[in-house]
């Protein structure tokens, strides 16, 4: 197996929990620099990689083939744009970019240079998201009729962090782009939407709540995080025609990585029964009611997605258009909430 050449723009909570242990555990990949410009964080963490401070040690650097552009959400662009250019491919952190254009422009680049490029957008590989794709697909709960998701945590104050302080680090573009770009893997692109952002923490400077309606012919879906919410309620609420689902509980996957946990292990990415979500449907003449299994989750399968599309030229399980549109919509949604308006899509 030819190993691809990675570079990790940062070193910050995304490369040490979800991008430094994946890249280590998949075989087809070798961490050969990362950029730390101010510290040393990642030393003997990845044995085989080399500390630089400076980003053109990773452009210049004709052995890197794929870069990690995990930096803050406002450097996306300028540095993916940089990475292209370089000729190398790209994996992006989610949010993609901050605009529309912003990755219409990227995507083009990509296209002219020929190299990959895709958004780190893992929370497909949620345990509870794979479960519910299932659920939805096999119509366990007949003709769905409503679609709830939350993504909600509690932080009742502010952090010295930019992403507590910076334009364009609001919520939406933090937890929203994950239940956006789940939602949109599930039912495609909205007709039109409404939405209800606002600053709820004493001292906040940007958004940290929002109600996001994305409408659908056929059924209601709604979108909610807050950092407000001290008791959690269902990640999941799913009503059909035939029955109910809920889900509660965040996939186990980020708390095993913080510990240290391996993430190709037996086990990995399985939940205990009592976090099973529960279910009471009529499904093809029998009732279903009780605990319902979680599906295993497995960050890793990101990665195996982009090793298979740079060595043997698969399709891309995230596109960057799909990724493109989760941007659309976030857009959509402040100009919904400043301007109290449904806002149409095209």
């Amino acid at each position: 197996m030819q190993k691809i050449n990675v570079a990790l723009c940062s070193y910050g909570m995304s490369g040490v929990v979800f991008h430094g242990p994946l890249l280590e555990t998949h075989p087809g990949f070798k961490i050969s620099k990362i950029l730390e410009r101010n510290r040393n964080d990642s030393e003997g963490k990845h044995p085989e990689a080399v500390i630089v401070k400076d980003f053109n040690a990773i452009l210049d650097d004709q052995e890197i083939e794929l870069v990690i552009v995990n930096t803050p959400d406002h450097l996306h662009h300028e540095m993916t744009t940089k990475v292209i250019e370089a000729g190398k491919h790209a994996v992006v952190e989610k949010p993609f970019t901050l605009k529309t254009e912003e990755a219409d422009e990227l995507i083009g680049l990509a296209r002219k240079k020929g190299v990959l490029l895709t958004v780190f957008h893992n929370r497909r590989w949620d345990g509870s998201f794979l479960t519910v794709q299932e659920i939805i697909k096999q119509g366990k709960l007949g003709r769905l009729v409503e679609f709830e998701s939350h993504f909600d945590r509690y932080r009742n104050f502010i952090k010295d962090s930019w992403k507590d302080h910076s334009n364009g680090t609001g919520t939406l573009y933090n937890l929203g782009s994950h239940l956006v770009d789940q939602a949109l893997n599930l039912f495609g692109m909205p007709d039109r939407l409404f939405c209800d952002s606002r600053m709820l923490r004493d001292g906040a400077k940007t958004d940290d709540s929002y109600d996001l309606f994305l409408h659908y012919p056929d059924f209601k879906c709604l979108l909610r995080s807050s950092y407000l919410v001290r008791e959690a309620g269902p990640r999941f609420i799913l009503h059909g025609t035939e029955g109910s689902f809920l889900k509660w509980g965040d996939d186990p996957q980020e708390e095993a990585l913080k510990l240290g946990g391996v993430p190709n292990s037996d086990t990995w990415g399985n939940e205990p029964e009592s976090n099973w979500g529960m279910i009471n449907s009529n499904y093809n003449g029998n009732r279903l009611e009780g605990p319902y299994p979680t599906l295993p989750g497995n960050y890793l399968d990101f990665y195996d997605n982009v090793f298979e599309a740079i060595r043997h030229n698969r399709p891309l399980a995230v596109t960057p258009e799909q990724a493109r549109n989760v941007i659309r919509i976030i857009e959509a949604a402040y100009e919904s909430s400043c301007d109290a308006k449904v806002v149409h899509l095209e």
